[in-house]
């Protein structure tokens, strides 16, 4: 970015506006944080067993963490059970197993799901996932209407980012709307998406791409919404936005002013949406993943609390922040707790949130959400010239765009263009810290497809045959799959199952 500008962007003032008002370019709400409502704590975890996982939950949520953030393992994002050959070596190492109603009751066991907010990282098994979380809060006596919380949901940029895709893309679209429509009547107060720039800017893009790529994501959601014959004003206020942040402290600030904007004038200008909370861009972030080192993790503390500072003063609604561990493998206990003491310490020391948009009207970051802003609406114009998202993904022109990106980067570090301390300069012979890693049982994946199978031995086999026989028929037709899902589940399906359903009528995307 030119640090060189000429006062203030033109008609900033008119621009401007205020904190709560169209274009929410000062944040969503008219007082922010500053009368003591602070942003979501989350603590992004999950590793191993359910019952492992719900230790680490009950733990966090005593050091203060406000809401859970669930990791599944490799198995549950594929669709997929612990005892399916697919799954060897990948049973709850980069999150929890899941494959059965006994699961999820294990995970949140003791946890009162009315009163605490969960975010599931889950994308492709989306529907399946919150279909188990909403029995497991009906055996709690919880309604479904008090759950509150965040499925990610998010199909496509898992083909450009993450790669955690089962379907093609036309049925997985399906799934993600006819979640929508679900929840708007059954779970209305839980957010049904999370678009999610998070994965798209650590795959290697630039803040301005992370924008346009989620926003023209978010836009083919709302257009395939609409097909689907739903309200605008009826499901969109409970979309979500996931975004990474990095280092460069006042761009990412712009760019989460810029996304806000931009996603305001978008639902208003190109939907017609008239209700204020369908313009509101609220979102979660977390710092960023791709930025720590293995090399001096002590520094990773340092890095994460200046990216902690750039989300807060951006008017995040709620913020993990990694621990030092991370490019080393899973936090341990007291690497999450540094990590969540790092968003309290910012919270009630520094006095940051007792500002409303504390860096609004300044010349330089002004400058910045502008030309963020003009670099990202190219790049929107790109995508539709190819047919919008879809069309783009399809024709791998954002999956280019990010590789680039990405590549220049690498370059950039390759060569000390760009420094990362303690990587390629400021080394000292012996300085690396030796941290301890979390360490997953090498025995749990024998122990998880023994409990899965133990689980099917005991349920009536004709209920879950018939269930899973209706779930095929479901897909092959046009309604909407929640129910038929949810069905399976009280029969006693596993996951595996149920996903199994779908792709003998939609087969897999390749």
């Amino acid at each position: 970015m030119n640090p060189i500008y000429d006062g203030p962007p033109e008609g900033l003032e008119e621009r401007l506006g205020r904190p709560g008002e169209y274009p929410y370019t000062r944040g969503v709400y008219p007082a922010m944080y500053s009368q003591g409502l602070l942003w979501t704590m989350r603590q992004y975890a999950g590793f191993g067993s359910a019952e492992e996982s719900n230790r680490r939950y009950r733990y966090l949520l005593a050091q203060g963490v406000a809401g859970l953030s669930v990791a599944f393992d490799l198995p549950t994002q594929l669709g997929l059970d612990p005892d399916d050959p697919l799954a060897a070596g990948e049973v709850g190492r980069v999150g929890v197993s899941i494959a059965t109603i006994d699961d999820v009751r294990a995970l949140f066991d003791g946890i009162p799901l009315d009163r605490v907010t969960t975010s599931m990282t889950i994308n492709a098994p989306a529907m399946m996932l919150l279909a188990l979380y909403q029995l497991a809060a009906e055996e709690q006596g919880v309604a479904s209407e008090q759950l509150k919380g965040t499925v990610q949901n998010d199909i496509l940029k898992e083909y450009v980012a993450r790669g955690t895709y089962i379907y093609p893309a036309a049925p997985s679209m399906r799934l993600v709307t006819d979640l929508f429509a679900y929840c708007a009547r059954e779970l209305p107060n839980f957010n049904t998406i999370s678009i999610s720039g998070y994965h798209i800017r650590e795959a290697g893009a630039t803040a301005a791409q992370e924008v346009a790529f989620t926003l023209a994501n978010a836009r083919a959601y709302v257009r395939a919404a609409l097909e689907a014959g739903l309200d605008v004003d009826e499901f969109a206020p409970r979309l979500s936005f996931f975004f990474a942040c990095h280092s460069h402290l006042f761009e990412e600030v712009a760019k989460f002013r810029a996304a806000r904007r931009m996603w305001a004038r978008m639902m208003r200008e190109e939907f017609g949406a008239r209700e204020p909370r369908s313009l509101m861009l609220r979102f979660h972030t977390q710092t960023g993943g791709s930025t720590l080192t293995a090399q001096q993790p002590d520094n990773n503390v340092v890095r994460t609390a200046y990216q902690a500072l750039a989300a807060v003063l951006g008017g995040t609604q709620s913020l993990h922040t990694n621990a030092l561990d991370e490019a080393l493998g899973l936090p341990t206990e007291a690497s999450a707790r540094l990590a969540l003491r790092t968003q309290q310490v910012l919270a009630y020391e520094t006095d940051v949130p007792a500002a409303i948009d504390p860096l609004g009207g300044s010349y330089y970051l002004e400058h910045l959400t502008d030309v963020l802003e003009e670099d990202a609406r190219a790049l929107l114009a790109r995508i539709e010239d190819l047919g919008g998202a879809v069309k783009a993904i399809e024709a791998g022109f954002v999956q280019r765009e990010i590789e680039e990106s990405a590549y220049r980067q690498q370059r950039q570090v390759e060569a000390g263009e760009r420094v990362v301390v303690g990587v390629n300069r400021f080394r000292a012979k012996g300085e690396d810290d030796a941290v301890p890693v979390q360490a997953i049982d090498p025995e749990l994946q024998a122990g998880r497809a023994a409990t899965v199978k133990a689980f099917r031995a005991a349920r009536e086999a004709a209920p879950v045959e018939r269930a899973l026989a209706a779930l095929g028929r479901a897909a092959a037709g046009s309604g909407n799959l929640f129910p038929a899902v949810l069905e399976a589940f009280r029969a006693r399906a596993t996951l595996g199952e149920v996903a199994g359903a779908l792709r003998r009528v939609w087969g897999e995307y390749r």
